[in-house]
């Protein structure tokens, strides 16, 4: 029972990253491969891993490199300065299902703008 117990817990508490996981839309099964393949080879660089982990490289979404397939399978492929290319990892077939799981990842929220000023800036004049 105590084993039952704690794999739930286990369970609950990758929960939140599995959700985040999913695409947004359209669950065919190039979108469910290339959501594998993300998971295994782009998300340790392309998503914040704890709150004290650094990011690595830029959140993906449907809005990277301008939302153009042709565009985001060529970095992939080839890589840039800071990231490896995966073309002799992957097959291009395997490839546009990383782009085609990519484009289902909706574009991050807007963060709130800071303050300008500090709550106290009045007192510290006098």
């Amino acid at each position: 029972m105590k084993r039952h117990a704690s794999m739930v817990l286990c369970g609950l508490a990758l929960w939140p990253v599995a959700a985040a996981a999913q695409p947004a839309a359209g669950n065919d099964q190039q979108q469910i491969l290339g959501m594998r393949l993300f998971n295994q080879s782009c998300r340790v660089c392309h998503t914040k891993p704890t709150i004290i982990s650094p990011q690595y490289g830029p959140v993906l979404s449907m809005d990277s490199l301008g939302g153009k397939a042709d565009v985001i399978r060529e970095v992939i492929a080839n890589g840039t300065p800071r990231m490896p290319g995966f073309k002799h990892t992957y097959k291009p077939s395997d490839i546009a299902a990383i782009v085609s799981y990519i484009q289902t990842i909706p574009a991050p929220s807007e963060a709130p703008p800071a303050t300008a000023a500090k709550p106290n800036a009045s007192r510290d004049a006098d």
